[in-house]
């Protein structure tokens, strides 16, 4: 399943790429996460590796981000790989003006086992929850 999301952000670029580059700002608009531990590789740099462990209602969903590709603001790239999950996200964010800065993702998921069924009854709820990471994203920068 692939797709794109994309929102304007009230704030210019530079500002936008300072928030969204220090993992110390996760939790403030990542909802459920629990935690973020450095596994291995310079942290924010192609090939590190991070457990991110998320409580989504009563389920906990532990999961592995490989930083692929980093060149900010035009792209900063990873694949997140969870039970039956295989995630890759590209980030980028481009200036649209010296107050506003458009955030855009694509995503590409690949599901194994019960997941492709999950994914297949409910193929909305993985837009809705991108969507809802970068609105709450939005939220916490413009608030900053």
């Amino acid at each position: 399943m692939k797709f794109t999301t994309e929102i304007v952000i009230n704030k210019p670029i530079d500002e936008v790429i300072a928030l969204f580059d220090d993992p110390n700002n996760m939790d403030k608009w990542m909802e459920g996460l629990q935690s973020f531990v450095h596994l291995s590789g310079t942290p924010g740099q192609p090939g590190a590796k991070s457990r991110l462990k998320f409580k989504m209602g009563s389920r906990e969903v532990e999961m592995i981000e490989t930083v692929t590709v980093r060149n900010l603001p035009d792209e900063f790239s990873g694949t997140y790989e969870a039970k039956g999950v295989y995630n890759v996200v590209v980030n980028r964010f481009s200036k649209i003006s010296d107050t506003q800065t458009r955030y855009l993702t694509e995503n590409e998921f690949q599901f194994k086992g019960f997941m492709r069924i999950i994914a297949f009854l409910m193929p909305g709820a993985f837009k809705k929850q991108s969507m809802k990471f970068l609105k709450d994203f939005k939220n916490f920068t413009e608030s900053v």
